[in-house]
């Protein structure tokens, strides 16, 4: 039987459902199966400043669901003890972005009534996964609880409106670059701004025609997305066959301006990365044996080797990240 259904009556779930939540999904898309993106609203009187999550692009918050409510079949289960079954498991997201209102105008980002998050669901871990195969078996009207205060430094900070911005990715790795481009966008930056995003499928791209839909409305706006195990990647029989090709790979062709709509130059050139570790390839501690990079090569060891350098507290630099793990 389902754990909760033998820890816990629906009253005592609902009761705890009143105690904990301060939130209630009103929009949710699934791009496929294994991928979400979903819209929250605060109640009235969660936050100090009215239901709208004020927040910079580029910041996170949590979301948590109680460990009381059902999660999906077919993923890895999981014990629940009386004391558990009543605690709620928190996730923190990073905050995305519709990016275009319902009559197509790019929304500025940084006070939302409803925020967006995008959202990879997560079947098996070294822990059972406990939020995702919760939220993913919940609807619009559900409830949930959302953290009222957003924290973060991976933001755009300030520069220049002509300055050349590059965003990499993968996967949900994504969601605060849509709400820093729409910020820019909507903002009328004047620089070239380049968003590569990297996943397995192309089914797995959840804001690809939304990306398509800016670049027909803003020249200076470019996604670049990048699959690795479609029949174009894989079998050299297909038409426009193009191989395995990663963020580095795209970054390390000599031909990457005519891709990116302009030159790498690290004077006039921001960039930001954010997702799977192995992608950025964050940087060893100084006096690491192993030196500065790890293998295998990272997209900060490719543009380090072309001027940038990575940004950090002691040592300003012009490549800031945010890893997901």
């Amino acid at each position: 039987m389902n754990p909760r259904e033998t820890l816990l009556s629906q009253a005592d779930a609902q009761q705890l459902r009143e105690e904990h939540y301060n939130a209630t999904i009103t929009w949710m898309e699934k791009p496929n199966d294994r991928l979400m993106r979903v819209r929250v609203r605060l109640d009235e009187g969660a936050a100090e400043n009215g239901p709208a999550l004020h927040y910079q692009p580029g910041q996170y918050t949590t979301l948590g669901l109680g460990y009381w409510e059902r999660r999906l079949e077919l993923v890895q289960p999981e014990t629940l003890d009386e004391k558990l079954v009543r605690r709620v498991v928190k996730r923190a997201y990073s905050i995305s972005c519709r990016m275009l209102d319902d009559q197509g105008v790019v929304t500025p980002a940084g006070e939302e009534p409803e925020p967006e998050f995008y959202i990879a669901l997560v079947t098996e871990a070294d822990k059972p996964p406990a939020f995702t195969p919760r939220l993913f078996g919940l609807s619009v009207g559900d409830r949930l609880q959302m953290g009222v205060r957003p924290k973060g430094v991976f933001t755009l900070g300030d520069f220049a409106p002509t300055t050349n911005l590059l965003f990499a990715s993968t996967g949900t790795g994504e969601a605060p670059h849509n709400a820093m481009i729409s910020s820019l966008l909507a903002g009328g930056h004047r620089g070239k701004i380049a968003n590569l995003c990297c996943v397995r499928y192309e089914s797995d791209l959840g804001y690809l025609a939304i990306h398509r839909q800016l670049e027909a409305a803003y020249p200076n706006y470019r996604y670049l997305p990048l699959t690795t195990r479609e029949p174009i990647n894989r079998n050299q029989q297909q038409p426009g066959y193009v191989g395995v090709r990663y963020v580095q790979d795209l970054l390390s062709d000599p031909d990457a301006a005519d891709e990116l709509g302009f030159a790498l130059s690290a004077d006039h050139t921001l960039v930001y990365l954010c997702g799977n570790p192995a992608m950025i390839g964050v940087p060893n501690r100084a006096g690491d044996a192993a030196g500065r990079y790890p293998t295998p090569r990272g997209v900060v060891e490719v543009l380090e080797g072309q001027g940038f350098r990575a940004h950090d507290a002691k040592s300003p630099g012009n490549i800031y990240f945010e890893k997901y793990w």
